[in-house]
């Protein structure tokens, strides 16, 4: 039956990839525009030479889906570091997973890493073209790398999503342990798959196939293994602990007391929502006050247009994926208790993002065939279910446009909702202060620590800029207003300078067309400058095409859409998988013609003249 569901999936149009009050935020303040003196990095303080990291990276999570940043969800642990150290506000991460967590790893582009996409997007044209090999490249070195280098521990639990072939895996890139999972996403209860591109679920530890324990839970599992191994080594010895959770990808589940909480918490639909976000944005100010917030991408429904049963299954999920950033905090409230039993708290430095904006894929939408998929593995997405096993929750591209508020789009799209996340250090040498506006990006978080272990900040080792200027006191900004920065993942592009931010997006949502935005008037992205202010987007296009030049990016080919393209590569890679079945389907095919062809004949031969 397994097979039969899996074979269906080869005909389906993919469109996957893959209340209480929130806590009190802080108000923002805005920066006063002074331009750190350069990437070097402040002195630290002999005690803290070698402090301890812990770097916790979620899984799709929007700029404002934490308490601390305005969101539904109860994230008291999150919080309080946030409170205790610094949280930041124009914190960029790429539109998607694995070139954003290359970035995070190396400090650089993701196109000089190798990762400058996914395999379940890339075109047939790009694939094993330089920067796109969709594993670390030769001469890439991770920080993992570079602090074992000065005696620490190094583990890693959690997604990898980085290849795991000979050498791909984390042991081979400066990691002492690690258990992880090589693929978009799995089940977050049992050691299977969540979409019809991959057999099964890869787990890995220590470079080896590894089972999951059979009372597997994602984000508990994955702090119980790190505990284990800080546990290990030379105690006196510094360790870096990177965990990539599973949360909020698809399939989102998590134990339902924590889910049930938020039953009635989203029933006034995804609109509501998105305004009640924008609005909050302002009074914390995120956001200026009056900064217009853009209109959904076309195409997506009106929640009015949905049945009652339709809109009790949505807001039903989207309770489970609050009641799974609530669990992923619970977990990590854990793992901090922990340090502080061990004597480790007040020496380790903890930095926990996202590693894109909201996913907004709906897997049914699209084809039948992925609901016979899901039946034939176990999966039910029943609203009975409220995040246990076997349940399969999505949120859907217009609850996705919702959380990603008050910026436009979502995770895959390089407007503000898929690349604009949270991001909070705390920790020895980070005095608690203000949220900082300095625009930081995934890229500063491994020269940073690198900075805070005692190392030198190369400038040819890095494209990122460590932020300890700014987490010191000494600076407002981390890069001078005249500095261009740009992502870039499957064709969806974005460059910042200044305020100013050129951005474009393809298909299904996007329209090719370059637009230009001032985010400090206009973070929603809804007033184009591109004709009113030709002069500055031909600068910002000359600093795209530079940065795309220097970093080896590919255009897209002709009509480029992810969706038809992620069909596209689960149709081949399933056919590669089950080919002897379709060889023998073939064969019987071609028998049965055959043998109608033969009862044809014989019926002609046998009719009467």
């Amino acid at each position: 039956m397994a097979k039969f569901g899996l074979l269906a999936g080869l005909g389906a149009g993919l469109l996957l990839v893959a209340a209480a009050p929130p806590s009190a935020p802080p108000s923002v303040k805005a920066p006063s525009g002074k331009a750190p003196s350069g990437k070097a990095a402040p002195t630290v303080s002999s005690a803290l030479r070698s402090p301890n990291f812990v770097v916790l990276l979620a899984d799709d999570l929007a700029l404002m889906d934490l308490g601390i940043y305005g969101g539904e969800a109860r994230t008291p642990h999150i919080d309080a570091l946030a409170r205790r150290g610094r949280m930041f506000t124009r914190y960029y991460s790429s539109p998607l997973c694995s070139p954003s967590r290359a970035m995070l790893l190396t400090g650089l582009d993701n196109h000089r890493t190798g990762v400058s996409t996914i395999p379940e997007v890339i075109p047939e044209e790009h694939i094993g073209k330089p920067g796109y090999a969709l594993r670390f490249e030769p001469g890439v070195t991770t920080i993992a790398a570079r602090l074992k280098t000065r005696g620490y521990r190094t583990y890693m639990t959690g997604k990898w999503h980085l290849g795991h072939e000979a050498g791909d895996l984390p042991d081979a890139h400066g990691f002492d342990r690690s258990f992880v999972l090589d693929a978009s996403g799995a089940d977050n209860w049992e050691q299977k798959s969540y979409m019809p591109y991959y057999a099964d679920a890869p787990w890995f530890e220590d470079g080896k196939p590894a089972t999951l324990p059979g009372d597997f839970y994602s984000s508990r599992f994955l702090v119980d293994r790190m505990i284990d191994y800080i546990g290990e080594g030379d105690q006196q010895k510094p360790f870096l602990a990177y965990i990539g959770f599973q949360a909020i990808h698809i399939p989102v589940q998590a134990p339902p007391e924590f889910t049930r909480k938020y039953k009635d918490t989203y029933r006034q639909g995804w609109a509501a929502m998105r305004k009640a976000r924008w609005q909050r944005a302002q009074e914390i100010g995120l956001i200026p006050k009056g900064a217009p917030l853009a209109d959904p991408p076309r195409g997506l429904r009106q929640w009015e247009s949905l049945s009652s049963q339709e809109q009790a299954l949505f807001a039903r999920n989207m309770a489970i994926n609050a009641g799974m950033i609530e669990a992923m905090d619970h977990h990590v409230g854990r793992l901090v208790a922990h340090l502080k039993r061990t004597g480790e708290y007040d020496n380790t430095v903890f930095v926990f993002t996202s590693d894109n904006g909201p996913e907004p894929s709906n897997p049914l939408a699209s084809s039948r065939s992925m609901q016979w998929w899901l039946d034939s593995n176990g999966y039910s997405v029943s609203a009975d279910n409220w995040g246990g096993k076997g349940t399969y929750a999505f949120i859907g591209p217009e609850f996705a446009n919702a959380s990603a508020s008050p910026g436009a789009m979502f995770k895959f799209y390089s407007s503000e909702g898929g690349l604009h996340v949270p991001m909070i250090m705390a920790g020895p040498g980070i005095a608690a202060a203000p949220p900082s506006a300095a625009m930081a990006t995934v890229s500063d978080i491994a020269p940073t620590l690198l900075a805070m272990a005692g190392g030198t900040v190369d400038d040819d080792a890095f494209d990122g800029r460590s932020l300890l200027p700014v987490l010191a006191g000494q600076a407002d900004a981390v890069r001078s207003p005249e500095v261009a920065t740009g992502f870039e993942v499957s064709g969806n592009a974005a460059l910042f300078k200044g305020s100013y931010k050129l951005v474009r997006n393809l298909k299904p949502y996007g329209d090719g067309v370059w637009r230009l935005y001032d985010l400090a008037q206009d973070p929603g992205e809804t007033r184009d400058l591109r004709n009113s202010d030709p002069a500055k987007f031909k600068e910002m296009m000359d600093e795209y095409r530079d940065y795309a030049r220097r970093n080896g990016v590919l255009e897209m080919p002709e009509g480029y859409d992810s969706s038809a393209q992620i069909a596209s590569n689960t149709v081949r890679r399933m056919a590669a998988r089950y080919w002897y079945i379709l060889l023998a389907a073939g064969v019987v095919g071609l028998g049965m013609v055959f043998g109608l062809y033969r009862f044809g004949r014989r019926a002609l031969r046998k009719r009467p003249a």
